[in-house]
């Protein structure tokens, strides 16, 4: 009832210890709370919170016009409604190296159990468009030493994310990705890997925990967990796929209204009433105090 019962520091803690495991941590993004209930509830070993999603939660493309503190803020709502860890999107760091040290402490703060900071130059653009530009190694370390630097809890979880492979090729982004590493990144985040073999030759490349991103409609081909597993992936991620099939399935809901005038032919497709006070805990909340909740949950 409201929200988690596990500290963020035991979240945490527990990320740290599945990260070393050596089994494929599978990580759903969540577009809201609700749906990172959803993800906790079908087994999922992680929630993500993607910085794609957020801006386009705000009707906005994902060029970095999002701030630290919708950021966090969104995190926090999200990270509280579920036990599981949480992985978010912290973009470039939010400015300088400086920001990045508080991009840090203000997750935490939100509860949430590690965030990834990319190579990409203000304004940053999505990892799957051409066109992109990344800093220099030198400012790409510094980022990262900050972030380090900032940290105050040690296992909250600081990845580092490369796009060098879109713009100088796969060799730079394993030299990138070493060089990141020494700089203290605990995780690293290739994007826009073309092949399996790609993944496989990062993997190699370094001694941290590895991260694969499976978007659609993207440069990487989609693999499956069990190849991504076989080469050695730590964690996967589906950032936005939730927020498409929501938005998909809205569309066509809306699609329907106009062309009949009601929804009776996509009942099939809604979560039915009792499934969603199932998973908000509504009998929980109606029994906390019979006199002040005192409704009753109608099925």
């Amino acid at each position: 009832m409201l929200y988690s019962s596990t500290s963020a520091e035991q979240k945490r803690l527990r990320f740290r210890e599945e990260l070393e495991s050596g089994r494929l941590l599978r990580m759903p993004g969540a577009f809201n709370p609700l749906s990172a209930r959803l993800i906790e509830r079908k087994g999922f070993d992680g929630v993500y919170i993607s910085g794609a999603v957020l801006s386009a939660d705000l009707g906005l493309p994902d060029i970095g016009l999002t701030t630290l503190t919708e950021v966090a803020n969104r995190g926090a709502q999200i990270a509280r409604t579920t036990e599981l860890p949480t992985l978010i999107d912290a973009d470039t760091g939010f400015g300088e190296p400086m920001n990045a040290a508080r991009t840090v402490q203000e997750m935490e703060n939100a509860g949430i159990s590690g965030l990834h900071i990319e190579d990409q130059i203000n304004p940053k653009r999505c990892g799957h468009l051409d066109g992109k530009e990344v800093v220099g190694l030198d400012i790409a370390v510094r980022r990262i030493r900050a972030a380090v630097e900032g940290r105050r809890d040690p296992n909250f979880l600081i990845m580092a994310r490369t796009d060098v492979r879109a713009v100088e090729g796969l060799e730079a982004a394993k030299d990138r990705a070493k060089a990141l590493v020494d700089a203290g990144a605990d995780a690293i985040f290739p994007e826009a890997m073309r092949t399996l073999e790609e993944f496989e030759a990062i993997r190699s490349a370094v001694d941290v925990p590895v991260l694969a991103n499976m978007t659609e409609f993207g440069k990487s081909e989609l693999f499956t967990t069990s190849q991504l597993e076989s080469v050695g992936i730590n964690m996967v991620i589906w950032p936005v796929s939730l927020l498409r099939i929501a938005m998909g399935a809205a569309e066509r809901a809306l699609d329907a209204l106009n062309e009949h005038g009601t929804l009776t032919s996509q009942l099939g497709n809604m979560q039915h009433r009792a499934e969603l006070y199932e998973l908000i805990s509504y009998e929980d909340y109606a029994g906390f105090d019979s006199n002040i909740y005192t409704f009753n949950v109608e099925r």
